[in-house]
């Protein structure tokens, strides 16, 4: 069971509201339901409404601006008609569900929850505390079936040298467009608009295909024992010498 489930279901219980802390993100409840979630390895909800297109970035700012301060930025943007009510109410639910993978990922930090804590955006969707774990714990489920090993989740990811063994879909090649060895899952993510978790299908997908992979590390340089540079030195030495008992002799 997933270490926060303990909390998480007092605080259920306890119909508790504030944020709960832990070293990949934040999940925010209200009346004991999650109503938000952030990670940094996870693309804001701001980040999937402008890179779409559904949202300009100056339309975002204008609501951050003028109803962050009261928690309404998701009403703002419905009353001021940039978006439907049920449009954000979709993406509001794909960035949830989508942070709250990570929140609720393997941690070895502390967790802490500060009561009375709301979040900005204001009212949106509010979803189960065990909902939202169980769809946590069915797509870390499903990666695993896709490809089990995990060190393509958060390293750069590269084209592999050979082809892949299937053919990839136009999703998984723009995906691999931007696999240049540099680029972490996350990376590619907010580059491309997307969900984090669906992006890490696709990666996973694609180095079972063997078309993707975790960049080689470089060969260690070996070092030069202490002996050989000591005898190269006295090498050196012995050559000057040789070159200055000749030059004296010359003249």
């Amino acid at each position: 069971m997933n270490v926060t489930s303990p909390m998480l279901l007092r605080l259920a219980a306890e119909r508790a509201t504030g944020a709960l802390l832990r070293d990949r993100g934040t999940l925010y409840l209200a009346d004991g339901q999650v109503v938000h979630a952030e990670s940094p390895s996870s693309p804001g909800l701001e980040v999937l409404l402008t890179a779409s297109g559904r949202l300009r970035p100056e339309g975002w700012r204008e609501a951050v601006d003028r109803a962050g301060a009261k928690g309404l930025v998701g009403r703002f943007l419905i009353d001021s008609g940039q978006l439907a009510g049920g449009e954000l109410e979709l993406c509001h639910l794909s960035a949830l569900h989508d942070a709250a993978f990570f929140v609720l990922g393997p941690s070895s930090g502390p967790t802490r929850f500060r009561y009375g804590v709301v979040h900005w955006m204001g009212p949106v969707h509010a979803v189960p505390t065990d909902r939202v774990e169980r769809e946590a714990a069915r797509r870390r489920e499903l990666l695993d079936r896709l490809w089990p090993y995990d060190s393509v989740d958060s390293a750069p990811v590269v084209r592999a040298d050979r082809g892949p063994a299937s053919p990839v879909t136009p999703r998984q090649r723009s995906v691999m467009a931007l696999a240049d060895g540099t680029k972490t899952p996350q990376d590619i993510a907010r580059a491309l608009g997307r969900p984090a978790f669906h992006t890490l299908v696709d990666i996973r997908r694609l180095a079972a295909a063997g078309a993707v992979e975790t960049p080689r590390a470089p060969a260690p340089v070996p070092s030069v024992p202490a002996w050989v540079a000591d005898v190269g030195a006295d090498q050196d030495v012995a050559l000057l010498i040789r070159l200055r008992d000749a030059l004296e002799a010359a003249l």
